[in-house]
């Protein structure tokens, strides 16, 4: 096999949480152009029917469920609908999530009165945690479950899933709300562990780290603010903010069996962010 031919999934079916829009769609686009059947699934339900009209009228096989990944019953019946459609499940982005509002410190230079721990809303806490934590547990568990089982039904064992992390999982963030950082950290730490045991199952999990991305969480305000968006262009060491089309090519990577000897591993993409001009 060529080295362009490990890149190759046509044949296959991708899940992917969180599709109507930025990262997510990103993937699903990736996963589509690539030759896969994807089921884009989001809580937006009219945004992700909207982007599957799409990429359907440009030839691609792709289909739209309306999912919230914090309840177990909508995750547990998504992952057997596209069971049911595509007849097993090859790859599956865990990449719905939130923002959960600011820090406590301000870029302007002050503290965010609402965004200290001793002032911040519990329930901004656990709803955080519900989709950016429990939420990601809830996709792995039932993509598992479905590679498991078709794997051993057909014998097209294994499978691929890949995570949205965050570097704010790896290095302490003052401007980012509090709840994101352990989120994030834990989606990572979950990766890792689950690397080790679905090693047996060919079933490999890694984690894709990004930092600033131009989408719409948090109101989608690094599209809409010049001001914002050149402060932070201002201070990643590669020069700008990303846009989602830069991740494209990585996440066919990880998708593929181009990255067949990759598993429990974390990927960051920020621009040299971690690097140290910023922390």
């Amino acid at each position: 096999m060529g080295t362009l031919d490990r890149f190759d999934i046509k044949g296959r079916s991708a899940l992917v949480t969180g599709a109507a829009s930025g990262i997510g769609l990103a993937y699903a686009e990736t996963m589509a152009e690539a030759g896969a059947a994807v089921s884009l699934t989001d809580i937006d339900a009219e945004g992700a029917e909207r982007e599957a009209s799409r990429l359907s009228a440009l030839g691609y096989e792709v289909r739209a469920a309306r999912l919230d990944v914090s309840d177990w019953d909508d995750v547990v019946a998504a992952f057997d609908a596209h069971d049911a459609a595509y007849g097993g499940l090859d790859i599956c982005f865990a990449n719905a999530g939130i923002d959960t509002g600011a820090g406590f410190w301000n870029p302007a230079g002050h503290r965010n009165p609402d965004g200290q721990v001793d002032t911040y809303d519990h329930k901004r806490w656990d709803r955080s945690i519900q989709i950016n934590l429990n939420g990601v547990f809830y996709t792995v568990s039932n993509a598992v479950r479905i590679m498991k089982k078709d794997g051993r039904a057909n014998g097209r064992a294994g499978g691929s899933i890949i995570t949205t992390a965050s570097n704010a999982g790896l290095v302490t963030e003052p401007i980012v709300g509090l709840p994101y950082m352990p989120a994030k950290a834990g989606v990572l730490h979950m990766v890792r562990a689950l690397g080790l045991e679905l090693a047996e199952f060919r079933i490999r999990i890694n984690a894709i780290a990004p930092g600033p991305f131009v989408t719409n969480i948090g109101g989608g305000w690094l599209k809409k603010d010049p001001v914002a968006r050149a402060a932070w262009d201002a201070i990643v060491p590669l020069g700008s903010v990303a846009e989602t089309e830069q991740l494209k090519p990585l996440a066919l990577l990880l998708a593929s069996d181009a990255s067949d000897y990759m598993t429990g591993s974390h990927v960051v993409i920020d621009g040299g962010m971690m690097l140290g001009k910023y922390n």
